[in-house]
């Protein structure tokens, strides 16, 4: 899918990633999350192949697709103890989560009943309530309002300044101070001409 492709994410960095539907935003999400391996190639973090050791990889990222990958039987509250357990991070994380996106007032609602953008603040929550170094976001912005934005782009900027780091794939302009830009259609494979 890419020819060519070589780029480096430093602590505190960004990377957004832009180009037309279909030019491969997610699938390189996907791989950098080590979710497809690389046909050619290699990803590695701090020297090592992620291929390596595949689990120390899982454990110092988050992921946050299309789909908001929520239970609808849990409740909001559950929904992120249940992330910070599944990542054996402290909950107290949890409430920070909560605050940060507007969902305390949502706690004790079981998901089924959220709206759209709540389900996305909520997905957005658990990379919050379960602490991982690299964020990987595929249209995080999907269903936010302005105000959720800006609760967004705050916990962004919280996350960068503690040595964090973010790959972003967006059609929408971010204001995100530093940030690399990667436009994937400039990576697609050459054609023979026929």
């Amino acid at each position: 899918m890419f020819e060519r492709l070589d780029f480096e994410l430093a602590p505190g960095g960004a990377l957004v990633l832009t180009g037309p539907n279909g030019s491969g935003k997610s699938s390189l999400l996907r791989l950098m999350a080590g979710l497809t391996p690389p046909h050619l190639g290699a990803l590695s973090w701090d020297g090592m192949a992620v291929a390596e050791d595949p689990a120390a990889h899982r454990a110092r990222l988050h992921l946050v697709g299309h789909q908001d990958a929520l239970k609808p039987v849990l409740t909001v509250a559950e929904t992120l103890g249940f992330s910070a357990a599944l990542r054996e991070t402290s909950p107290d994380h949890v409430p920070t989560a909560l605050r940060r996106f507007h969902l305390a007032e949502l706690a004790e609602l079981p998901c089924r009943v959220l709206s759209a953008g709540q389900r996305r603040r909520l997905a957005l929550a658990r990379i919050l309530a379960s602490p991982a170094p690299l964020w990987l976001l595929d249209e995080p912005t999907t269903g936010l309002d302005d105000a959720s934005m800006v609760d967004l782009l705050a916990a962004i900027a919280d996350h960068r300044a503690r040595g964090g780091m973010l790959a972003i794939a967006t059609h929408l302009p971010l204001p995100l101070p530093a940030a690399g830009t990667l436009s994937l259609g400039d990576f697609a494979p050459r054609r023979s001409p026929s």
